[in-house]
């Protein structure tokens, strides 16, 4: 048979053209992965009303952060004048309202609590105030007073001496503790890295949890580590494995602040530690960080960790220890409560506002380094920020509250410290569920019933505050994923939008860059709108998320190494 030499060369052309097409073909969608407890979750919860957590965060810190408010068990700020570790003036905050054990005139005005002060910076820093010089005060550079140079434990505790540690809030015994206020600093530091002392400050932390992660050697099954004997330790408190995962957050944070290989090295080796437990012991609050930053090292450092059971140990309430810890999943006399953190068992369940906006700030950014669980998270966040509001004596009916009567005291910024299923204070036992109460009245026998108001657990609201933003179509949120995704790289805004609808639906999108940008969604790896210059329209499938990147209009995507980049910059982790 006779061939023809110029048939046979496009026969070739075709078919290499034709492998090209095939080699352009668009990436798959990327599947998403189930979190089992929030499958079970409503997908439009009732009552259903979104608070503005912005709104109510610029409030809080306004009236809070005002030394001439008035009326009964106001003002909620002092100065401190011991001078403790640092040779200023600090300032407290009441923990709850009416705490008997704190004041100006109480223990020489020294027993404050950080997670109440750290985290109340950090919230108003998070919706963009500038903590360091408001009102001719830095209340950022008087955090440096949590850092226990003077008891040589040199890391950032929840007060600011041992003195006053026993009339409440762990300090030496109780890990999480004693853990967490230095990922609340380290969070406050993300806005404040020239801040006189921060970086000394971070820099001892981060060596203190390398030297105890290297002692501790993968076992972390004590309750609590003397940081300046550098001994693990154990009492009558549970055993909090999960301070691996604060270990992480923070080493992994030092890292990439400082570029020291150490304190990544030591990060990995807190994680394998946490992975390499048996059985859940989530005990307080630093669980779900412990996925965020395995998530973030498998993205940008190239492990694979598969730490599927980081989330479940968050949500599914089988804690071993702390038995029931996790993610409430109910419906209380018609009010669906699903999505709230805390106990599952205690009176049926009992949920606390302060966790439930904190688990908000490692699970909303791990969605940016694996866009799996972004469905999951997106419907988890719907119920969590819809019940939220539950704890506001404005938001909740008189008969589901202990003092409605009170509420006026709140001044319509301060919430309830718990919803609770029974109630678990003398006096109340008539209430329905859910019932919200406080736990103030147990910390000493003088606590006045107005303490179940949490000062401590309402300065967190600035979290739910920079990530929620309600869009124009009822259950759809539009979630910031880089709010809280402290030390991060250079990014682009990026936003999870789901629909928790039966229909597909069309929500106005509002774009935060200036200048034209192309929309593009991370999930499916295509751009969904171009040249947006103000708002758009976009559309998410039925029960389906949208994860959408903020790219410069008409910038191409490529994808490199498995992510997808414009320019240098990451937009997308396959």
């Amino acid at each position: 048979m006779k061939w023809n030499k110029c048939a046979v060369l496009g026969t070739a052309l075709v078919l290499l053209a034709g492998c090209q097409k095939k080699e352009k073909t668009q990436t798959p969608p990327v599947v998403q992965k189930n979190i089992g407890r929030v499958d079970s979750m409503p997908f439009m919860p009732e009552p259903f009303k979104i608070l503005d957590f912005k709104e109510l965060a610029l409030a809080y810190d306004s009236i809070v952060y005002d030394g001439s408010q008035t009326g009964e068990y106001w003002p909620l700020i002092w100065k401190d004048g011991t001078k403790k570790n640092f040779d200023q003036e600090t300032f407290g905050i009441y923990t709850a309202l009416g705490d008997t054990r704190q004041g100006p005139d109480k223990h020489q005005g020294m027993f404050h609590e950080s997670l109440n002060t750290i985290s109340s910076v950090l919230g108003a820093s998070l919706v963009g105030l500038d903590k360091s010089d408001q009102n001719g005060e830095n209340y950022v550079g008087m955090l440096k007073n949590y850092f226990n140079s003077e008891t040589g434990w040199d890391i950032v505790m929840n007060n600011t001496c041992p003195e006053v540690a026993l009339l409440g809030g762990g300090y030496g015994r109780d890990w999480w503790y004693d853990v967490y206020p230095n990922l609340l600093f380290y969070g406050v530091a993300n806005f404040y890295p020239d801040q006189p002392d921060f970086e000394y400050i971070q820099r001892s932390v981060a060596d203190r949890f390398q030297k105890a992660d290297s002692v501790l050697a993968g076992n972390y099954h004590h309750t609590f580590f003397d940081y300046g004997a550098l001994e693990a330790k154990d009492n009558w408190i549970c055993h909090q494995e999960d301070a691996a995962a604060g270990h992480a957050y923070v080493l992994y944070a030092a890292y990439q602040r400082f570029g020291d290989l150490k304190y990544l090295k030591a990060a990995k080796s807190s994680i394998e530690a946490l992975l390499s437990q048996k059985e859940n012991r989530f005990y307080e609050i630093l669980m779900p960080f412990g996925a965020y930053v395995a998530a973030r090292l498998n993205a940008e450092e190239g492990t694979s960790y598969d730490y599927h059971k980081i989330l479940d140990w968050t949500f599914n309430g089988t804690s071993v220890c702390r038995e029931g810890w996790g993610v409430l999943l109910d419906n209380w006399n018609g009010y669906d409560v699903s999505g709230l953190v805390g106990s599952t068992i205690d009176h049926g369940g009992f949920a606390f506002l302060m966790n439930t906006y904190d688990t908000m700030w490692p699970l909303v950014p791990l969605v940016r380094y694996d866009p799996r669980y972004a469905t999951a998270i997106g419907k988890w966040m719907l119920n969590a920020a819809n019940a939220s509001k539950f704890f506001y004596p404005y938001e909740m009916a008189d008969e589901h509250q202990t003092l409605p009567d009170k509420k006026e005291v709140t001044k319509g910024v301060i919430a309830y410290e718990g919803l609770i299923k029974k109630a678990h204070l003398e006096g109340y036992s008539h209430l329905q569920a859910p019932i919200a109460i406080g736990d103030g009245p147990h910390w000493t026998p003088d606590n006045p019933e107005v303490s179940q108001f949490s000062v401590y657990g309402s300065g967190h609201v600035g979290i739910a505050g920079a990530i929620i933003e309600k869009t124009n179509v009822p259950g759809i949120l539009k979630l910031d994923c880089l709010a809280t995704d402290f030390y991060r790289k250079e990014s682009f805004p990026t936003f999870l939008l789901y629909n928790p609808h039966e229909e597909g639906k069309t929500v106005k999108y509002v774009s935060k860059s200036e200048g034209k940008v192309d929309l593009y969604d991370a999930i499916r790896h295509r751009v969904i709108a171009k040249g947006v210059d103000n708002d758009s329209s976009i559309a998410i499938p039925p029960k389906e998320a949208n994860l959408i990147v903020e790219i410069p209009a008409g910038s191409p995507v490529e994808q490199r190494q498995g992510k997808f980049y414009v320019g240098d910059v990451v937009v997308a982790y396959q």
